[in-house]
């Protein structure tokens, strides 16, 4: 990885000399190293087709077992592809059971080496008698990332290369040679650690079966008189990388860049960028999009760029941003709204273009706290004799906290996510801490070792930081403390970005939350303040400490039950209230609200939670200040749950007054539960206004660039939306590029202009289940349709789903709590099957090729007329609908039909199902924002008919 340190790359560069005369007495002493072929990856629905293993003794392969096994069935040709194994190899074979009774004797219960064993364990133990070959298997895929942390892959074909052991091959026997070379090089490896850390590891939660413990108890005793200490590993790693200090732009009075001319030669065959992809071909659109980026990076002005798909928005922008970060030594940064977008620029782009770049590049990634692992609670869980929480294994809890261990103690900065831990069996919470959590000034890590504010100094001594919209928001509310001083940069994915400032700036009060912090505080024997009671009762001012928490226990515990009440008052007032939301309300608190009988009869109660908890913010803030005074370290959790009472009582107070102008303020229930997810919140309504107060002036260049930015060639409303036109005139200039793409060739807009209007239920969804039949049936599945509505989708989908299974098509849906991701990778990887999909669809959501073939909008996406910002505006302005409402659907729209092209080759259908596009005015933004010049006009009983021949005539 970039930014290892030196010491570390030395240790890794002569692994395999070390490891040719290190030796590990039992821990290599009659071990089975071992590896399976199988006709699939799930053990449900495929079989063993190769075993192979291999018996070492210290350096020596001392015996090996290698045996086909026959599947039961064709081996599919994928696989026959892959591995060369055909179905002749096997015909002869013996049966799993005969193959794995044989392996069992070969084993003889010796602990098995497996890269990735969770798979090789499951095929051989899914066979009668495999749960006989060995009671101890040892994942070296694992155990690599705990040994190696800093390398960038841990396949085994990617260690084999490296250290040059036998080459992988997708042969059993071959990748045994190549584990079995590899081996030892993990062992030496481990032993490089800092000293202590083996034993350290040893001994967490001994209660816990741990296949890994005898090798760090084994090496742990090489070494007894090591003690490890991780804020000493932190302090030698953080040594070892000292990056020179850049300047703050604002110093400078103005930028030095290379010269248009310049900039477009880098563009040129034989440029920088053909350097960085054999192969590229210029495009007239990405180099006139640098030149604007370059040209408002010299001005020191803002720019809006729509750049449609293909025109490789993210080489446009870097090129010139890191030009005017090398040549001026100033920290610049990208921010975008998914993390899809911020690993294609760390680990694709920005190393291509530190490897070509004259001078190099250096480069970072900020993300959230829970990104992060925070070595406090990391401190605190290994030496814990608590049970672990997790409903899984609790061994890859002790897994996850080894890789974390050896992870930091190689790495000046990084986060958790790419170190490939199990999160779905490992408690997340047990080793990340949320910002309103962090202790600060009274953790022994804070601030240089910890890897979160450590990160924030790293970033300030980089080229270029890529960080997301929701830390650059919260950054710019907690007025600069987050992000370095950054004062030039490009947002990329920008529709998004009023969205995003609006939640992050956000205030509000959840039962969910208010419950889980006063459980975390507790009482007199329980929770935070009962531990520090606990710890406090042989102190030599007991009595004086007793005395203030006995006040803050009293407090906390009034503050508990006014909460609790006020939230039993919420879902009272939801009742009464107006929503148009399925499961959750989510009502308007208007001036309406506030005059009526309900509010009135709740304000008391809300006043008097307010009270209760500034009291106990008021008592908690006085014992955390005078404990810490003399025993800092026992005052963290309380600390932590002290300031988030204090945020508690701010939200609320701001919501029950509802005077501040500048929010719109709303409540929400989750109707399918008795009790729970109530929440009070306060949203601002501007945020063009803060970000033109609080942030645009003191960027010097903020490029917003996107697909989908415009109304019809118009960016007023994305200028309104972030502040651009609040600024002096000429200090911004907005532009539209168009695609690289031929979307009048390779996409259809179909507008069926006869569907019933929606609020005529029955015969609505009469028409629309036909319509939906007809499409999927003529595109032979591979379609999505995005839904604004659960109710819609779900009633559908009972209607659709058993007509398509009839047909021998496959659809699926957006069930309640489903995975957006696993409902994707299905998707994407079934070539002929369909979704219905909400919210979570309509962007950023990739399927190139067939995969993808036809995207229907049953009904345009405007927000609910009960929608508390849309209340809001109304009740403010005049045509808040057309200024508002209007805007965002179109833009909506735009996304949902960007799913359908991602590539050149790419052809596909866009089927929009709601007639107001051609009875109503308004239809024309829609299609006149569409990147095709046209539209087909269909009945809806004929759109089946029309898509069975634009099918055949775009079949490949």
């Amino acid at each position: 990885m970039a930014g290892t340190p030196d010491f570390v790359v030395r240790n890794y560069e002569t692994l395999v000399d070390r490891a040719r005369t290190r030796t590990f007495g039992l821990i290599e002493e009659d071990v089975i190293v071992l590896d399976t072929e199988t006709t699939g990856l799930s053990v449900q629905d495929n079989k063993l087709i190769e075993i192979a293993a291999a018996r070492l003794r210290g350096r020596e392969v001392v015996d090996r077992f290698d045996t086909f096994v026959h599947p039961g069935g064709p081996i599919p040709p994928e696989i026959v592809r892959l591995t060369g194994i055909t179905d002749a190899d096997v015909a002869a074979a013996p049966s799993p059971e005969e193959a794995v009774a044989a392996l069992e004797e070969f084993v003889g219960g010796c602990p098995v080496i497996a890269h990735n064993a969770a798979f090789d364990r499951s095929f051989i133990e899914a066979v009668k008698g495999g749960v006989r070959v060995s009671e101890v298997w040892i994942d070296s895929l694992a155990l690599s990332r705990i040994a190696l942390p800093r390398l960038a892959s841990h396949k085994l074909s990617a260690l084999a290369e490296l250290f040059g052991c036998s080459a992988v091959s997708h042969r059993a026997s071959d990748d045994v040679d190549a584990l079995c070379g590899v081996w030892r090089i993990l062992l030496t490896a481990l032993a490089d650690l800092p000293r202590g850390l083996m034993r350290r590891l040893a001994d967490m939660h001994p209660d816990v079966p741990w296949s890994y413990r005898p090798i760090f108890s084994y090496l742990a005793g090489e070494d007894p008189d090591g003690i490890f200490s991780l804020a000493a590993a932190r302090a030698e790693v953080l040594s070892a990388d000292a990056p020179l200090e850049r300047v703050d732009a604002d110093e400078l009075p103005g930028l030095a860049m290379p010269s248009g001319d310049e900039l477009q030669a880098q563009y040129a065959p034989g440029g920088l960028v053909s350097r960085m992809y054999p192969g590229y071909e210029p495009r007239s659109e990405q180099v006139e999009m640098a030149c604007e980026v370059r040209d408002a990076l010299a001005t020191s002005t803002h720019r809006v760029i729509e750049a449609g798909t293909g025109v490789g928005k993210s080489v446009a922008y870097l090129v010139p941003l890191a030009e005017a970060a090398r040549r001026n030594r100033i920290t610049v940064g990208v921010a975008t709204k998914s993390n899809n977008l911020a690993d294609q620029l760390m680990y694709h782009e920005l190393p291509r273009l530190a490897r070509e770049m004259e001078g190099g590049l250096t480069f970072c990634a900020l993300k959230g706290y829970d990104h992060y692992p925070c070595l406090r609670k990391l401190e605190r869980l290994a030496r814990s004799t608590a049970e672990i929480k997790t409903n899984r294994d609790p061994a890859d809890t002790l897994t996850a906290m080894a890789v974390i261990y050896a992870y930091v103690c190689q790495s000046p900065t990084g986060d958790l996510d790419g170190l490939g831990i199990r999160w779905r069996s490992v408690n997340r919470a047990d080793l990340t801490t949320p910002s309103r959590e962090c202790a600060r000034r009274l953790c022994p890590f804070f601030p240089d070792k910890c890897l979160v504010h450590g990160a924030r100094r790293r970033a300030a001594r980089v080229d270029v930081v890529v960080t997301n919209h929701s830390l650059l928001f919260r950054n710019v509310a907690a007025e600069g403390k987050i992000l370095p001083p950054i004062r030039h940069w490009v947002i990329d994915e920008a529709h998004s970005v009023e969205r995003e400032a609006r939640r992050q700036w956000a205030l509000s009060v959840s039962a969910e939350e208010s419950r889980a912090a006063f459980e975390r505080l507790g009482g007199e024997r329980s929770g935070a303040l009962g531990q520090m009671i606990r710890n406090l009762a042989g102190s030599d001012a007991a009595t004086l400490y007793m005395g203030l928490s006995a006040k803050a226990v009293a407090s906390a515990q009034r503050a508990s039950l006014a909460m609790a009440d006020l939230f039993d008052g919420v879902r009272d007032l939801a009742r009464r209230g107006r929503s148009d939301g399925y499961d959750n309300a989510n009502i308007w608190i208007g001036p309406e609200m506030r005059a009526g009988a309900p509010w009135q009869a709740f304000l008391p109660c809300g006043l008097t939670a307010v009270d209760a908890l500034d009291e106990a913010h008021r008592n908690l803030s006085s014992l955390v200040e005078t404990v810490s005074q003399d025993k800092p370290e026992f005052v963290v959790d309380v600390a932590d749950a002290a300031r988030r009472v204090g945020e508690m009582h701010d939200a609320l107070a701001l919501i029950m007054v509802g005077e501040d102008e500048r929010y719109v303020y709303s409540l929400q229930v989750n109707r399918r539960l008795r009790a729970g997810g109530e929440s009070l919140t306060a949203e601002l309504l501007d945020i063009g206004e803060m970000l033109a107060e609080r942030w645009l002036p003191e960027a010097h260049s903020a490029i917003f660039t996107s697909a989908t930015i415009s109304i019809a060639g118009n960016f007023s409303h994305f200028e309104r939306a972030v502040g651009l036109n609040r600024l002096p005139k000429g200090s911004s200039r907005a532009l539209h590029l168009d695609s690289s793409y031929d979307f009048d060739e390779n996409m259809t807009v179909v507008v069926a202009g006869d569907v019933p209007d929606p609020r005529s239920r029955d015969a609505y969804l009469d028409t629309l289940e036909q319509l939906l039949v007809d499409v999927h049936l003529a595109m032979g599945g591979s379609s999505l349709t995005l839904f604004t509505n659960r109710r819609d989708m779900e009633e559908l989908y009972a209607r659709v789903e058993p007509r398509l299974s009839a047909a021998g098509l496959e659809l699926a849906c957006q069930q309640r709590n489903a995975s957006a991701r696993q409902l994707r990778d299905r998707f994407i990887s079934e070539k002929s099957s369909s979704l219905f999909a909400l919210k979570a669809f309509w962007e950023g959501f990739d399927a190139s090729g067939d995969t993808l073939r036809c995207v229907v909008i049953p009904k345009l996406p405007f927000s609910s007329p009960t929608d508390p910002l849309s209340c809001e505006r109304g009740r403010r302005e005049e045509r808040a609908w057309a200024q508002y409402a209007l805007p965002e659907a179109v833009l909506e729209v735009k996304q949902a039909a960007g799913r359908l092209i991602r590539s050149s080759s790419d052809v596909g259908v866009l089927v929009l199902a709601d007639s107001r596009l051609v009875t109503k005015g308004y239809g024309k933004k829609f299609l006149n924002s569409l990147p095709t010049s046209g539209y087909q006009r269909i009945e809806s009983g004929s759109v089946g008919r029309y898509l069975e021949l634009w099918r055949r005539a775009h079949e490949r």
